[in-house]
């Protein structure tokens, strides 16, 4: 791509107006409207919603390269079949971009993300035709084969598909899904997106299984050799020759791994091309004619149509508001960026480790398929014999840490807290049962934004402290975080550690680690009025709001707990106030979060009369939008801090 991006976009794009700008997709307001252009008009309508997706996403950001990769294909399905009574359930969501502006919401696509505006994954809630939600991996297969048995005890007769990607098919369950699917039979069709890419490249054996696939030419030319050899052989080369479909089951069962599938009880297509847009309604209408279950392998390009991103696929599988600057060419240098005052938690995480990992080598960093999101890649580039990338499979990421420490190592798992819900069953069975020395590095702790309720983390406080053997704490700061992870490190046994996404505070960072006492918290700001305890970054909102109480003479004390199990009671009894008035704030779950761990704590030993009040996330699913405006919402901003102490000490 030679131009510049305003080249770029004048030249493709730009129009003051929709219908000049996309003239075919502004007559689009339904699936139904797509079934009048003709076939050959659809490739025109591909380029369209591709160029839609890059201006759009320069105002909102969003999920750029998943969704360049499938415009095609979801073009091709909505061509095809009739999604108000057929069912599609696209696996993750963000590569269902294509999907939501080819089924009405185009209009709406400029709120995409945004506080109060469509979703960047999909809704039930949202439209009709986003039959299944999910931001979490590899749940497809398992949900189009319980749409399809409902269908079969309905008597009904509407196909049923799943989109699932290749980084998805490295997860379990989705080969759960698979071996059920192919042992009931049932009429389903599985189209498995492959672009050698989830976030992060793929890794294990399923990638190298479809790189193999991609051998089609060898393929060809192996079934053509072995055909002519038989007929070679005299008296009976040509009676053999003519069963081709013999042929067909030895060549392929020796040389092309998509005979899996086909043992498994598929029948297996491909792989086609997934930007050929007319091959792929052809193959579809195909596939709704077999009796059993189809699986269509489809090649894409991840950031298909867009220079930058087809070169930095990575890079650009999610991008935010203003990244395409006017004069960039090729390299992706991204928008000027404001400089932060503060590092990320997850870089100071990732140079944490790299310190560590330098003095001691039993260390081992883990991460399911997100090297990059939980600053790992850093890892794996300086010990990369000490780095494990498992793939979209965070149960046998911790199961795998577990054998791990059985052996005398000590494996740092860094799992988003969202996704770390997904090996449950493994912390406790695997981890904490057998008090492992296994670390649970839990990014994205608390709210994050605009990915939405299925990646808040704000449920890992409640769900982790009640485990037995397991060591629960959050840094309120940057500089906490690195003396967390060092503790962690230091600490024999299972502990969990969780942080925010974003930049820290700006806190000075101590040259020397230390390793902090466990269960133990620290006073912060000493007062007489009221005790304020904070848990995890919320410690930073009780600050600034004793800051402003104490303008109206009302004096607090603040506690940073750091840890939630053990929970440091000495220390909160030992500020109580003398009116025994307590207010705590988390950025999780209210219910059985760390405001419910004091008020257990304080009932077993007695202290009955020390009144509670709890501030976090209410019992409710978060939408997505700006953080700020989120915990606003939420009622755990400073204005709502101030409002709840006053209301406590009204006479």
């Amino acid at each position: 791509m030679s131009e510049t991006i305003l080249e770029f976009f004048e030249s493709e794009v730009f129009g003051d107006r929709e219908k000049e700008a996309f003239p075919l997709i502004s007559q689009i307001d339904d699936p139904a409207d797509l079934k009048q252009f003709r076939l050959d008009q659809l490739e025109m309508i591909c380029r369209e919603v591709r160029h839609f997706i890059i201006q759009t996403l320069t105002r909102t950001g969003g999920h750029l390269s998943s969704n360049l990769g499938t415009v095609e294909l979801a073009t091709a399905l909505h061509y095809v079949f009739n999604f108000k009574e057929d069912r599609v359930v696209w696996d993750v969501g963000h590569q269902a971009y294509p999907h939501k502006i080819l089924t009405g919401r185009r209009s709406q696509f400029g709120t995409l993300r945004q506080y109060k505006g469509i979703s960047g994954f999909l809704k039930r809630d949202e439209s009709e035709y986003d039959h299944f939600g999910a931001g979490h991996a590899s749940t497809s297969i398992s949900a189009a084969l319980g749409m399809a048995a409902a269908r079969d005890l309905k008597g009904q007769n509407h196909h049923v598909m799943a989109v699932i990607g290749d980084g998805a098919m490295t997860g379990g369950m989705a080969f759960e899904a698979l071996n059920q699917l192919g042992y009931l039979k049932k009429k389903v069709i599985v189209i498995l997106n492959d672009n050698d890419m989830s976030i992060s490249p793929n890794v294990g054996a399923m990638s190298g299984y479809l790189n193999q696939i991609i051998s089609g030419q060898f393929y060809t030319r192996t079934r053509e050799q072995v055909e002519k050899s038989l007929k070679m052989i005299p008296g009976i080369g040509d009676k053999i020759a003519r069963r081709a479909g013999q042929i067909e089951h030895v060549v392929k069962t020796m040389l092309v791994p998509g005979s899996l599938f086909q043992e498994l009880g598929y029948h297996y297509v491909g792989p086609l091309n997934g930007h050929h847009v007319e091959s792929l309604v052809k193959t579809l209408q195909a596939a709704k004619e077999v009796d059993g279950p189809v699986l269509v392998h489809v090649r894409t390009v991840k950031g298909k149509g867009f220079g930058l991103a087809e070169k930095h696929n990575e890079t650009y599988h999610g991008v935010g508001v203003g990244y395409l600057p006017k004069t960039c060419t090729v390299e992706p240098v991204g928008a000027p960026a404001k400089k932060a005052s503060a590092p990320s938690y997850t870089k100071v995480f990732s140079q944490t480790m790299l310190r560590l990992a330098k003095t001691d080598p039993d260390i081992v960093g883990i991460t399911a398929a997100m090297p990059s999101g939980t600053g790992l890649d850093a890892f794996g580039k300086a010990f990369p014999d000490r780095y494990f990338d498992v793939g979209i499979a965070e149960q046998h990421a911790v199961t795998f840490a577990a054998g791990l420490a059985t052996c005398g190592k000590k494996p740092v798992a860094a799992i988003y807290s969202t996704f770390l819900q997904r090996a449950y069953d493994q912390v406790i069975h695997d981890v904490c049962i057998q008090d492992l020395d296994v670390t649970f590095a839990m990014d994205r702790g608390g709210l994050v934004g605009a990915d939405g309720p299925t990646h808040h983390g704000v449920f890992d406080i409640a769900y982790l402290r009640v485990i037995p053997n397991l060591v629960v704490m959050a840094p309120s700061d940057e500089n906490e975080l690195q003396h967390m992870l060092n503790t962690a490190i230091q600490h024999k046994g299972p502990i969990a550690l969780r942080y925010p996404r974003g930049n820290g505070v700006g806190v000075v960072m101590d040259e020397e680690l230390q390793t902090l006492p466990i269960g133990k918290g620290r006073i912060l700001r000493q007062g007489q009025d009221i005790l304020l305890v904070g848990y995890g970054p919320m410690v930073y909102t009780l600050l600034k709001a004793a800051d402003q109480l104490a303008e109206e003479d009302i004096s607090a004390t603040v506690l940073d707990a750091r840890f939630v199990k053990p929970l440091d009671l000495d220390l909160v009894l030992a500020n109580l106030p003398a009116n025994r008035c307590v207010l705590t704030l988390e950025d999780g779950c209210r219910q059985g979060g760390f405001g419910s761990a004091l008020l257990e704590a304080l009932q077993d030993a007695g202290q009955f009369d020390v009144r509670v009040v709890r501030m976090g996330i209410d019992d409710a699913f978060v939408t997505h939008g700006d953080v700020k405006l989120l915990y606003k919402e939420q009622g755990m901003d400073v204005e709502a801090v101030l409002q709840k102490v006053q209301a406590i000490l009204a006479p």
